[in-house]
């Protein structure tokens, strides 16, 4: 669960520690006190998009942190699977936000990219807005709650494995059924640069060693003058010792003073072995310039063929390994053109045969998700009349299409508001507060499907009031004894509800708007209760409809 949320210099918040608990928590305040705020940090912290904008006036960064406790097994070990080692059940989730476009995010003190921060997130919280209840209206999001509640992840991923391949072997035979002349134009063209490419008789490594030997041709009086020297330098020329003879001196001299002083005869022997190292350096230095044979006609001929390189680099690729590898390239898509008979019918083959796999896979989804579907429309249906819409009717409305990426199903919920109406598209009816409490039973069906310990409810009872709040209230306490929620709400039927009770409200001080979070006692929840439900004239029968409404939701 979140234990607690840290939040620096984001909007109007300053500075606030947020301790959450078990069960239900509450958030209240007025209209613009910075409740959306609050979300808005959270979402940053679970690596969402976030605007620069959302730092604090006149500050250059902004930090959000949550710390989780007491994590379920399955998620420790999914989170230690991506990389982050977890001790004693915790996990600090760090976002921090730069002015100047950058930032960085940690996970238990290592560094994260948002990506990850996401997929980690994913695991821990599962936020619901009022957004997510519009998403409602969408027929696409609709055959994704029925895959989840009926646990059909593996069967789609099974199906869409097969339609991969499908889909691939239908590319590839259209690329082959090409016009007959375009197909021959094309087959002329890859023999001619096939044939350009192996007349060349290109060799990796070749250019380099090519220019080092143009480097050394150009260079030749250059490095025979210092061939020269180095060999006179090291074995004497017309003036007196080299350095060889020079060290064989000195390595008798050295022999004849070690006789009397012990300690030298070990340079000796360095001396000794340096000498035996030179003599084989001017050995080879003679073979170097015994084998000097710098031909201007070979220069002319590496010309040549740094020039054909060149030219052949120009067409074909930046490299000669990237031009041998545009070769086999050529020469596949070549064998493919010459077959393309034989290709384009073992294709129409594989196509047939994948296409009967497909919809044997698509069949079997299809039943799977109907089944799926009644059950799930049956327990949403027992949810919503719990939620005071005992008249509303919701139906699953199935259609046969195509073979797509997720069977060839169309799902989309109908719903009927009132009793003898025909159900309609969920889109086309539906009121925000009737979406809310639709969003809010579907959340319920299919929370233990989930398995996130945390949930949010950022003002789900938009749109409701009364006794269909009170309901709203009650289903969210009972949610709250099997997980985390957190709500943001405007609602005192709904507040009256939570186990743990904070107020959002802002400060205006030296022309600065200041937001605070304040954790609320039972005197205090009373009259955060009686303001909102009695505004600024909060009167002894305000106070005491308020301590009779958190007695009855059994605070």
């Amino acid at each position: 669960m979140l234990s607690q949320l840290y939040i620096e210099n984001i909007a109007v918040i300053r500075q606030a520690s947020i301790r959450l608990e078990r069960g239900l928590n509450v958030f209240t305040g007025e209209t613009g006190a910075g409740k959306t705020i609050l979300i808005s940090a959270i979402n940053a912290v679970l690596g969402a998009r976030t605007s620069r904008d959302i730092i604090r006036s006149g500050e250059q960064k902004a930090v959000v942190s949550a710390l989780f406790c007491g994590l379920p097994e399955k998620v420790r070990a999914r989170v230690e699977e991506l990389g982050y080692p977890v001790e004693d059940g915790q996990l600090m989730v760090v976002r921090e936000l730069d002015a100047g476009g950058s930032g960085s995010c940690k996970i238990n003190g290592r560094p994260a990219t948002t990506a990850l921060l996401r997929q980690v997130s994913s695991l821990l919280i599962d936020i619901n807005g009022q957004r997510d209840s519009q998403e409602l209206l969408s027929p696409e999001r609709h055959m994704g709650f029925v895959d989840g509640f009926g646990g059909l992840e593996k069967d789609l991923e099974e199906y869409r494995a097969v339609y991969r391949r499908l889909t691939e072997a239908r590319e590839k035979l259209d690329s082959l059924q090409m016009d007959e002349s375009y197909k021959l134009q094309r087959q002329d063209i890859l023999q001619y640069q096939l044939a350009e490419i192996e007349d060349a008789a290109l060799e990796p490594g070749e250019e380099e060693e090519l220019l080092a030997q143009r480097d050394r041709i150009r260079n030749a009086e250059r490095i025979t003058a210092a061939l020269g020297n180095s060999y006179d330098l090291l074995t004497g020329g017309d003036e007196g010792a080299g350095v060889v003879s020079s060290l064989e001196s000195l390595g008798e001299e050295l022999e004849e003073a070690a006789r009397y002083i012990q300690e030298l005869a070990e340079y000796q022997s360095k001396v000794q072995d340096l000498r035996y190292d030179l003599e084989e350096l001017s050995s080879t230095v003679r073979g170097y310039l015994d084998d000097l044979d710098f031909d201007p006609r070979q220069l002319d001929r590496i010309e040549n063929r740094l020039d054909l390189l060149h030219r052949l680099k120009k067409k074909y690729g930046s490299t000669v390994e990237e031009i041998l590898e545009y070769a086999e390239k050529s020469a596949r898509e070549l064998e493919e053109l010459t077959f393309s008979d034989q290709l384009a019918e073992q294709l129409r083959q594989e196509v047939s045969t994948l296409e009967e796999e497909a919809e044997k896979l698509a069949e079997a989804l299809s039943e799977k998700r109907r089944e799926a579907g009644e059950r799930f429309i049956r327990q949403v249906q027992e949810e919503l009349t719990y939620l005071d819409m005992p008249a509303v009717r919701l139906s699953l409305h199935m259609t046969r299409r195509e073979l797509g990426p997720s069977g060839r199903d169309g799902v989309e919920f109908f719903i009927s508001t009132n009793p003898g109406e025909a159900p309609k598209p969920l889109s086309k009816i539906a009121s925000g507060g009737e979406l809310s409490r639709v969003m809010l039973s579907i959340k319920n069906v299919l929370a233990d499907k989930e398995g996130v310990d945390t949930v949010i409810f950022d003002e789900i009872d938009t749109g409701v009031s009364g006794r269909a709040a009170q309901k709203i209230g009650l289903k969210l306490s009972q949610v709250a004894r099997s997980r985390q929620v957190i709500c943001v709400t405007h609602l005192a039927q709904v507040a009256a509800y939570g186990t743990h009770h904070s107020r959002i409200y802002k400060t205006v001080e030296q022309d600065r708007t200041y937001t605070h979070v304040e954790e609320l006692d039972r005197e205090q929840r009373v009259e955060e209760l009686a303001r909102i439900t009695a505004g600024e004239n909060i009167t002894d029968i305000a106070l005491e409809n308020a301590r009779e409404m958190l007695t009855l939701a059994g605070n």
